[in-house]
């Protein structure tokens, strides 16, 4: 990976702490939370509510949903936008949301903290380049037929603009395994802990596709050293406009996070 310049680990490089407002990714252990889409003021701000109870630093929420099909729901975009600076202005969350487009970044930044660069956009290089030049952080998902090694040069792209504040983010990988919607590589957080000297976080929602394995993956992600997770929560997953298969509801969510900080703290401890 000799080209690999500026995300790689040097002898004096430390490891990168990325602030989001007072949000810090990078050490201890940060919890990005919400639902897939944003679908109304009602879910969005009630589920932002509650996951922030539960202990979350941040609320995730899709204004534009870039599907597999062009007739799945494909988000509310601009009023979708809006409706998360409501819930952060209720909540004080941070916005971590999905900019599908180059030419929508500058006005995305205007309502996102975070802006994230999706799985099927990851070797989108006209994206990654203008995502460089803006000032939020980024937050870079895995793409499902992706190498590290892809992984990383892509997070070069964004590096190589000027912009330092990059978030890795494991989603899982294509396999030949159909009872998971993907298989989560674990190993990529060890292995990029090695790497490179960007924060790494987990997405088990999406590595999965099933609510109930998001828990104990979640507790896989704390012991294999990611700095936190990225987990999809709805109100009432049943009524969930996208993926609702894999969303925990907030009962469950909040069992859960107690779980988490537990286990962290353990770890922490050894």
């Amino acid at each position: 990976m000799r080209d690999i310049k500026l995300a790689a680990i040097k002898e004096e490089t430390t490891k990168t702490v990325i602030y989001v407002d007072e949000v810090a990714v990078g050490t201890g252990f940060c919890v990005i939370a919400g639902p897939c889409s944003v679908e109304n003021e009602k879910q969005t701000i009630e589920t932002a509510i509650a996951v922030k109870e539960a202990g979350a630093d941040m609320l995730r929420g899709g204004a534009f949903k870039p599907r597999t099909s062009p007739y799945a729901f494909q988000g509310l975009g601009l009023r979708g936008l809006k409706i998360l600076k409501k819930a952060k202005e209720e909540t004080g969350l941070p916005i971590v949301t999905e900019v599908i487009d180059p030419r929508d970044v500058p006005w995305v930044s205007e309502y996102a903290d975070v802006l994230q660069i999706g799985a099927r956009n990851m070797q989108n290089f006209s994206l990654l380049k203008e995502a460089g030049r803006a000032k939020k952080p980024v937050l870079l998902k895995r793409g499902m037929n992706s190498t590290v090694e892809e992984w990383l040069y892509c997070a070069e792209y964004i590096l190589n603009e000027g912009n330092p504040d990059v978030i890795l983010c494991e989603r899982g990988i294509r396999t030949f395994e159909t009872y998971t919607r993907n298989t989560l590589d674990i190993s990529s957080v060890p292995s990029l802990k090695g790497l490179t000297h960007l924060p790494v976080i987990v997405d088990p929602s999406h590595a999965s596709g099933r609510a109930n394995l998001v828990p104990s993956l979640s507790m896989a992600a704390v012991a294999a050293g990611a700095d936190g997770l990225l987990v999809e929560v709805h109100i009432n997953p049943e009524e969930a406009m996208s993926d609702n298969n894999q969303m925990l509801d907030v009962m469950e969510f909040s069992q859960m996070m107690k779980k988490i900080r537990m286990l962290y703290g353990f770890i922490k401890e050894i």
